[in-house]
């Protein structure tokens, strides 16, 4: 792979990156130059032997009778302590890290039909919310039963639906369908009731002219704040989260595209959401103050805004993960299809990830995004790079939150602008993303993790560990799904891609994401 000339990477991106106007079929972004070369050179056979044992912890997760894939597990894969719940994200995850396998050489075609068509007849018997097609989050991966009681300590479990987990296994349906003429019309089926039009508020909501994506909805009223409606207009109504889905560089892209591609919400609804928050005092509590220009797209105002870190301008996520940014990408060639804007801004979240835990916080190693808490059993958090999320108040990248705060330019004065971190946190699927776009650095740090933390056991990477060698040693099957997903690209030229991107999801996607620029680049 070549580096970027330092000129293609200018602010506003008006050269293009090589390889940018490819198709998904043979694209694969160019690195952002950068001051160190890796140690490791790229070793295919070293990548098949991690997806196979990868594979091999998502098979432990599984269970055997119904084909639900089980939301963690730890202990020895022989005999593995499994979560005891499942949502749809974690079973699209499995679907198509089944065919991922299968492609890979890892499984036989008639094995992946048996796994798929077993988890397919499993989603088709289970409750689901009739109107809309949807599933509920939490499911025993035993029984297929929704969840009315959470099994690690007992409290109920009210049944909700989410726009994000929905979308997650919506693109595992098509994925399936479109690699396995066997199973393709149960898929298809399934697919076919799901119409997130059921999360789609049209509006008017304050500073966002298309409507938004919701959160989710409960069917019965919860405890919690809730807001009564009912967005199909058939069924009885139901109780939404008062949060909307308003940041662009999030994981919940991969739902837009799908309702958008599908015709269940409008086009616009992709320039809806916020580049960053609006330039002004208002806004004054948000990371930084952003800087960029305004621009109409379909009828609609979008600033342009970017953060600013070590001599770049990038578009943040709102907690500054590799999750949020490099996700959508591992299903849509978003460098490709939008090289003026996701081109510029996935290679720069890499690099930005780089510096921080190589230069700026010094732990020798790289790549943050949510994640096991290693000083705890069974923690979950939240890890990123501060500086390039929207929320002030971090996810962080060490143990310790050391929050990293500038202030507010002409409005709040910073608490802590040259932060001194802890014990680095990393998390190797986000390095496995970030190898879609920086492949030999992203691999030389994967190797390093291995050999020096002792972060590998035998179904691949443990899900992270700090730079001082604490381990949190088990497997998330999100976490797990995104790495067979970002090998099935890397390996197979373009696995997922090719049967995710193609249809309508190509027809409608890729002219829609390519009119927009970013500006996003390096600073000169």
């Amino acid at each position: 792979m070549i580096d970027l000339p330092r000129r293609e990477l200018l602010l506003g991106g008006a050269a293009l990156a090589a390889g940018a106007a490819l198709g998904p079929e043979s694209a694969v972004a160019a690195p952002v130059a950068d001051h160190r070369r890796p140690a490791s050179p790229v070793s295919a056979r070293r990548l098949r032997r991690w997806a196979k044992d990868t594979w091999a912890s998502l098979v432990a997760m599984t269970d055997e009778r119904t084909g639900l894939t089980a939301d963690n597990v730890d202990g020895p894969l022989a005999s593995p302590n499994r979560s005891g719940y499942t949502s749809p994200t974690n079973i699209g995850g499995y679907l198509w890290s089944a065919v991922v396998a299968r492609d890979l050489g890892l499984i036989s075609a008639s094995e992946c039909t048996r796994r798929l068509a077993q988890t397919l007849n499993t989603l088709d018997r289970m409750r689901r919310h009739r109107p809309s097609g949807m599933f509920y989050n939490w499911y025993d991966e035993r029984s297929a039963r929704p969840l009315t009681t959470w099994p690690t300590d007992g409290n109920t479990v009210q049944p909700f639906l989410s726009s994000v987990d929905n979308g997650w296994l919506a693109a595992g349906l098509m994925v399936a369908a479109r690699a396995d003429r066997s199973v393709s019309r149960l898929a298809q089926r399934l697919l076919a009731t799901m119409d997130f039009g059921a999360f789609f508020d049209p509006g008017p909501i304050p500073n966002h002219p298309t409507g938004l994506l919701r959160g989710g909805f409960w069917e019965e009223k919860p405890a919690v704040e809730a807001v009564a409606g009912n967005y199909l207009g058939t069924g009885p109504d139901v109780y939404y989260t008062p949060n909307h889905y308003d940041t662009t560089v999030s994981e919940t892209r991969i739902t837009a595209y799908i309702a958008i591609a599908r015709g269940q919400i409008p086009r616009q609804a992709y320039f809806g959401t916020w580049r960053t928050l609006p330039n002004g005092l208002d806004w004054g509590w948000q990371e930084q103050r952003p800087v960029g220009v305004t621009r109409t797209y379909l009828g609609v105002e979008v600033f342009q805004g970017t953060y600013a870190y070590r001599g770049m301008r990038l578009v943040p996520g709102w907690g500054g993960s590799m999750f949020e940014a490099l996700m959508p990408d591992v299903f849509v060639p978003e460098a490709s299809w939008a090289p003026r804007s996701w081109g510029i801004n996935h290679r720069l979240t890499v690099r930005a990830h780089r510096e921080h835990g190589l230069d700026e916080a010094g732990y020798g190693f790289w790549g943050f995004s949510p994640a096991s808490d290693p000083s705890e059993r069974r923690g979950y958090r939240e890890f990123g790079v501060d500086a390039i999320g929207l929320n002030p108040d971090g996810y962080f990248s060490d143990l310790e939150k050391t929050n990293y705060d500038v202030g507010y330019t002409g409005g709040r004065a910073g608490t802590n602008p040259h932060p001194t971190y802890g014990d680095g946190v990393v998390t190797p699927h986000a390095l496995f993303l970030a190898m879609q776009h920086d492949r030999e650095a992203a691999f030389d740090n994967l190797v390093k993790i291995q050999r020096e933390l002792d972060g590998y056991g035998t179904g691949g990477f443990y899900d992270a560990v700090t730079a001082s060698g604490i381990i949190a040693r088990r497997y998330l099957s999100l976490d797990q799904s995104m790495i067979m997903g970002a090998l099935g690209n890397v390996l197979g030229d373009h696995i997922v891609r090719r049967y995710f991107a193609t249809g309508d999801i190509r027809r409608v996607i890729k002219p829609l994401i390519g009119m927009e620029r970013f500006d996003a680049g390096l600073v000169n």
